[in-house]
């Protein structure tokens, strides 16, 4: 755990803000050491900003079941089959074993409620983002007489199965392609082409075609098609504000040769630093997501029907490796069982929880948002119209509606809706 950022005004502190920035695998404890100046104002002048890193994560316990060389390989190989989540799931339960069965997310959230007691809060304030938002939704469940001002944003339905999710999530995400795809096209200078009706087509063959003709970089590691995806769909995690930017690096690698740029996106989404270490969050991701009840997948007719689902819905973005985007992470290796299943969360809290669900949000699509909000029950959703994941931090609209609610209770009025901030 980290105390974060200490309330600016003692005077008015009205407790802690249990933070979280999602993945699942990412570190609280980062996010609120390295964002400081993301609380300035009114969150630091009535809270105590806490960041804590869930089990498996960061500063507690992380699992971290491959070496970076052995890890260099594993999130770049194109060889994506079931033998892939083997690797990986051989190497935690030798390294791990029973501990595996003990990092889900509801382990995490009675651990959170040990947290809030111990910083001597009678009710949780929680500020969730992505899978951030399961956390808080499965505390709401469990402890709903402890649940006080809960902002979940951009939310994950926990009510669907992981290869349900998984293909809304990379439907978003061609729906982002797309739409960079022909933007680019419309620029003066875009290896993409002219035409933005056949841009996309255009980088996801050049895309697929690393597989056979991988470039290699002043490094000497490749940048399969693997890492190629990888480093495009971390630009499609913001706005179009980064769009250019992708598209340059995009230009270099397509036009020159050249993967180094591309590469880097790929290493910022996998948390691999200059000098090549990875944190454990890729090893938490699927070991969360695991001990959450992603073991439960689909088969036969229905297995069928989801990758012809995959198909339809993001054909350009999934043809690389169906499986691999159907069973992400791919527990079908995990060595146990999770008794925790897909299921509507519905809460008795008291107090509202507030959904914050941003419209063109690839990574949690808005849909996720309005599903969350109805199970709830107890909830408002507040609307970001816009392209990028998550809306606090690309809205001032939706951070005065959010910094409202948590200092002074306000929830947002039913329907209202905030516009993305103007481009720089």
């Amino acid at each position: 755990m980290s105390p974060g950022s200490p309330g600016a005004k003692p005077d008015q502190k009205t407790g802690s803000l249990l933070v979280n920035p999602g993945g699942p695998g990412g570190s609280g404890v980062t996010m609120v050491q390295r964002g400081q100046k993301d609380y300035d104002g009114p969150l630091r002048d009535h809270y105590d900003i806490v960041g804590f890193d869930p089990r498996g994560v960061g500063l507690s316990a992380p699992v971290n079941c491959l070496d970076d060389k052995a890890r260099d390989t594993w999130l770049t190989t194109d060889a994506l089959g079931p033998e892939h989540g083997k690797t990986l799931a051989d190497a935690c339960q030798a390294k791990y074993g029973k501990l595996l069965e003990h990092l889900g997310t509801r382990d995490t959230v009675r651990d959170m409620d040990v947290l809030r007691a111990a910083l001597g809060d009678q009710k949780l304030s929680y500020f969730g983002l992505s899978y951030g938002t399961y956390i808080g939704s499965v505390y709401a469940e469990e402890f709903p007489d402890r649940t006080g001002r809960l902002v979940l944003d951009g939310a994950v339905d926990p009510a669907k199965p992981l290869a349900e999710n998984n293909i809304e999530q990379y439907a978003g995400f061609e729906r982002s392609l797309r739409a960079f795809a022909a933007h680019c096209a419309k620029q003066a200078q875009c290896p993409l082409g002219k035409d933005p009706e056949k841009a996309a087509d255009k980088l996801a063959d050049f895309l697929d075609g690393l597989k056979q003709k991988p470039l290699t970089t002043k490094g000497g590691r490749p940048l399969t098609a693997t890492a190629a995806w990888t480093g495009v769909v971390e630009g499609l995690y913001g706005d179009e504000s980064g769009w250019d930017s992708l598209a340059n690096t995009l230009g270099w690698a397509m036009v020159r040769g050249k993967g180094d740029d591309l590469l880097a996106y790929t290493d910022s989404y996998n948390k691999r630093d200059k000098d090549g270490h990875y944190g454990a969050s890729a090893d938490a991701y699927t070991a969360i997501f695991c001990a959450d009840g992603a073991t439960d997948v689909p088969t036969g007719e229905a297995l069928q029907a989801a990758y012809a689902e995959m198909a339809a819905k993001a054909p350009l973005i999934s043809r690389h490796e169906p499986g691999a985007a159907l069973f992400d992470p791919d527990c079908r290796s995990w060595p146990f069982r999770s008794p925790e299943k897909a299921h509507a969360i519905t809460s008795k809290a008291a107090t509202p929880i507030v959904v914050v669900g941003s419209t063109n949000d690839a990574a949690t699509p808005y849909a996720n948002a309005e599903k969350l909000a109805t199970q709830l029950g107890n909830a408002v959703l507040l609307t970001r119209d816009g392209e990028g994941h998550t809306g606090y931090g690309h809205s001032a609209c939706i951070r005065t509606a959010v910094h409202a609610y948590l200092v002074d209770g306000t929830v947002p009025a039913a329907g209202t809706r905030c516009a993305t901030d103007p481009r720089p």
